[in-house]
């Protein structure tokens, strides 16, 4: 179950697009002001918002056609890879904390954090959206799901599955992000330094590849939910690693470039298309762990 020479061009043409409108052309929507700062969802405007949703929508339509008969599994990989570049062009979270030093300005930041993944999440499910759109439009292409199919999908028993498919995610993704990007020991005390932006990329990589896995190894569900589980890491870490008192001893004690945990380094740009990268190889590793122990183990 080895990729194709084409689909290996399907798939650097697609992360080509994704690239080049999202990343670099789209870029002056959401670049900050200053270039050292890092790159916010809160302080892109309306306009220039809905402008990159739907520029997203259109990516997804176009990798859809450039990746067929692969659109679907191939095409939804542009946005991420666009918004990947913003990722790596943006500042980082210690240039944030060294302008904010008093306790209650580092607390109102991390509650900030809070919610802006679902921003950058509903780009990449913008990206999505038009590659849904273009294989209805396709000839012969699979019939949109009836209402009845719909209610099926969330029969009680898979709410079950898919609760604890997000539960798993987070758990495994904060615990794992924390091992691989190398949290500093100091004596007996354990804080996280700010990581380099690659070591930011292969921890994010690494620990939604891993969550992935797992969920489809053993819940048999899709790179959908630990994407999903995006939205709930950094309210986990928050409400874990950054109560008031944690936020103040490290204001008051500790260099602004340390943190109770790594995923308080990590901007929700990052955190979102690096993990949905990371979810969909994740996925598609496991599908082919199991081809392997089907067909090619037996040989």
């Amino acid at each position: 179950m080895e990729l194709s020479l084409i689909d290996k061009l399907r798939i650097t043409a697609v992360t080509a697009l994704g690239v080049i409108v999202i990343g670099v052309l789209a870029w002056p929507l959401g670049a900050p002001a200053d270039p050292l700062l890092p790159v916010r969802a809160w302080n892109i405007s309306p306009f220039a918002t809905i402008t990159l949703l739907a520029l997203a929508f259109w990516v997804g339509f176009g990798a859809y056609f450039i990746a067929w008969p692969h659109g679907r599994e191939i095409g939804i990989l542009a946005v991420p890879f666009g918004l990947t570049i913003w990722a790596g062009r943006s500042g980082s979270m210690r240039v944030l904390n060294q302008a904010l030093t008093k306790a209650y300005e580092r607390e109102a930041l991390l509650h900030s954090l809070r919610f802006e993944p679902v921003i950058w999440l509903l780009i990449v499910a913008a990206g999505f959206a038009g590659v849904l759109f273009a294989e209805q439009l396709r000839p012969g292409s699979r019939p949109a799901p009836t209402l009845v199919q719909i209610k099926a999908a969330f029969k009680s028993s898979n709410y079950v599955n898919v609760a604890i498919a997000l539960a798993v995610s987070t758990i495994i993704t904060a615990f794992l992000v924390g091992v691989f990007a190398q949290d500093l020991s100091i004596g007996y005390v354990i804080v996280a330094a700010q990581p380099a932006i690659g070591q930011i990329f292969f921890a994010l990589l690494a620990a939604f590849g891993i969550a992935t896995f797992v969920i489809k190894k053993f819940l048999d569900l899709s790179y959908l939910w630990p994407a999903l589980a995006s939205l709930l890491i950094l309210p986990f870490a928050d409400a874990i690693y950054g109560n008031s008192q944690t936020v103040t001893k490290f204001a008051e004690t500790e260099p602004a470039t340390f943190y109770p945990h790594a995923l308080f380094a990590i901007l929700p740009v990052q955190l979102v298309a690096v993990g949905c990268l990371g979810a969909i190889i994740g996925y598609w590793l496991a599908v082919r762990y199991d081809y392997w122990r089907k067909h090619e183990s037996t040989e």
